[in-house]
């Protein structure tokens, strides 16, 4: 996978991160675009969804956007109207339709944190308190705020080590994964540092 800019949420992370990704005339999605050093060796691999302008020293041209997910979820696709961009540069022409990606992916992470497993909302409303408060706090006394939010650091974890262990005795990587909206590698890591074992055991 080529360098690419990407979407992330602060709960999901990586477990979800999207992109524009690129489909081709015959609907296969390219390679990335390796861009060489003009002196020496090396150089970097791009798949840039703005690179994909057929031009001679970019990759082949891209017929189709859509936005795709690192959790293997894609997104409707948007045709490119070769016709209508003519001779402006991909990544203005088709700047719309980026965005239009972005919105999809949108509604996708939105989805994954409604098949998450729900919070009470007395919980929800007071973590939501709790995060306006510090903020006020913050414009009248920056370290008071940075000690309150080492306190909520700490009550987390207390909080989060039996839970955690609980969770590990009674589901599976999978059904956990699934409730927390990550993937299992990530769920699993969240698990260990709550319940203070070894992500690798």
């Amino acid at each position: 996978m080529g360098e690419r800019e990407t979407w992330t949420t602060e709960e999901f992370g990586s477990s979800h991160a999207g992109a524009v990704g690129v489909l081709l005339a015959d609907g296969s999605v390219p390679a990335p675009v390796f861009f060489g050093m003009s002196s020496g060796a090396g150089g970097q691999s791009v798949s840039q969804w703005s690179v994909y302008d057929g031009g001679s020293a970019h990759g082949p041209r891209a017929a189709e956007l859509r936005a795709v997910c690192s959790c293997g979820w894609n997104g409707p696709e948007h045709r490119l109207d070769w016709d209508a961009i003519g001779e402006r540069r991909l990544v203005e022409a088709a700047d719309g339709t980026a965005d239009t990606c972005l919105e999809d992916w949108d509604v996708h992470t939105a989805e994954v944190e409604q098949s998450a497993i729900p919070l009470p909302e007395t919980v929800t409303a007071l973590l939501a308190q709790l995060q306006e408060e510090i903020e006020k706090l913050a414009k009248t006394s920056p370290l008071a705020a940075v000690r309150a939010a080492r306190r909520l650091e700490v009550t987390a974890v207390q909080v989060g080590y039996w839970p955690a262990h609980d969770a590990r005795r009674d589901t599976t990587a999978e059904q956990a994964a699934a409730a927390l909206g990550l993937d299992e590698d990530a769920a699993r890591k969240l698990m260990a540092r709550f319940g203070g074992w070894s992500p690798y055991r």
